[in-house]
């Protein structure tokens, strides 16, 4: 498994070892096997290691450790976690436990807990991410008692170690089986794993040696920040429940609230202009609004169709962790009038026949106004003696 001779030294088997449990290691493999891998790797690296079980593994291969030693046997002795902590391994620390509970699925001997991580939302407007923001915010959380400074016994007073696991915070117990004796190891009941005994708990805290407190935080956010991305400040989570534990971390996620006037795309802004039929078939310099207050001028060139975009480089948002911007982006729709005043349509109409877009009719019949004019309509269906009603009508008024 190891890819070793009979003969191979020791120091090589070592080296051989941790360049496989490194690759194969549970917690820098994705491969659905890893951990399969990673024990059989072990498992070759303590019989080799071992010169007893060595001779045993030469003489009968595999069937002679299974019949003279058991798990627990194969391993006993061998510090993988030492072995593989030279390599920036660290043991089983994102898996929790050891690579002895790995095999024999106990809770192995652990550090203080770590404190709980919490999260903030944090809601900024795009000026804000555009130019940076700094913020103190109101997180609640878990704190070690001041009173007892997180000992959970009253002041004057100390815990006592638990004597059903002797200040362990752990018990194991042995079970036969048909492969041999067993080790499980459990939480100590007595003392819930602190290894601890509170006789006189402190009053502030109730012996929990944690108090809830609302706690007033900095925070800086770097130009650039986009909605889910977040800020990871180590240590100001929530106090670990075990005396002398790491708290956990703050994670504050960024969400950028909708613009009136941009849409965004990563480091890109978008930005609509509306021009009339005359500016878009003339032509016009735009002035159109930047994130930074400032203006500035696009030349939009005559005849110019519904939905061209034109480009501002450098207006956009600032690249996060970078020392330029993205660009502005301006697309133009061309707003067709409505409400048009007698005269207005009287004008296009003209225009509709320069452009010879009206056919078969006469131009004096296509130039008559007078249906789109309703008042002048309304007169006309009056007749003779509504028209001299309404002069009266004006006159009295």
């Amino acid at each position: 498994m190891l890819g070793v001779n009979k003969d191979t030294a020791e120091k090589e088997i070592k080296s051989a070892y941790r360049k496989l449990a490194m690759k194969h290691h549970p917690d820098r493999s994705d491969a659905p096997d890893a951990e399969d891998k990673f024990k059989e790797i072990s498992e070759a690296y303590a019989v080799l290691s071992d010169k007893d079980k060595r001779r045993q593994y030469d003489q009968f291969g595999h069937a002679g450790i299974d019949s003279q030693y058991s798990q627990e046997d194969i391993f006993r002795g061998v510090d993988f976690e030492d072995l593989l902590r030279g390599f920036g391994g660290g043991g089983f620390g994102n898996r929790g436990g050891s690579i002895f509970d790995m095999f024999f699925g106990g809770e192995g001997r652990r550090g203080p807990a770590r404190g709980q991580d919490l999260r903030y939302d944090l809601d900024l407007t795009l000026e804000q991410a555009a130019g940076g923001f700094e913020t103190n915010i109101q997180v609640p959380r878990l704190e070690s008692c001041p009173t007892c400074s997180g000992s959970g016994a009253k002041p004057g007073t100390s815990p006592q170690t638990c004597t059903n696991c002797n200040g362990t915070g752990q018990v194991t117990r042995v079970q036969n089986t048909p492969f041999g004796q067993m080790m499980a190891t459990s939480p100590c009941p007595k003392c819930g794993g602190s290894g601890q005994i509170i006789s006189d708990p402190c009053p502030a805290c109730g012996g929990k040696g944690r108090v809830r407190k609302t706690r007033k935080i900095s925070v800086k956010v770097p130009s650039g920040v986009e909605s889910g991305q977040h800020l990871r400040l180590g240590g100001e989570g929530e106090a670990s429940s075990d005396r002398g534990g790491p708290s956990g971390d703050l994670y504050v996620f960024i969400n950028v609230k909708p613009h009136p006037l941009y849409q965004r795309s990563g480091s890109d802004l978008l930005y609509e202009a509306d021009l009339s039929i005359t500016q878009a078939a003339l032509g016009i310099d735009l002035v159109v609004p930047t994130l930074d207050g400032k203006k500035a001028k696009i030349k939009i060139p005559s005849g110019t169709p519904t939905g061209s975009i034109f480009r501002l480089k450098g207006k956009g948002m600032p690249r996060l962790h970078g020392y330029t911007n993205g660009d502005m982006h301006v697309r133009v729709k061309v707003k067709t009038p409505t409400n048009l005043t007698r005269k207005q349509r009287h004008l296009l109409k003209e225009l509709s026949l320069e452009f010879g877009e009206v056919e078969k009719v006469k131009k004096q019949t296509y130039l008559d106004d007078s249906e789109d004019d309703p008042e002048q309509k309304d007169r006309e269906d009056k007749g003779f003696f509504g028209k001299i009603v309404d002069e009266v009508k004006g006159a009295v008024q």
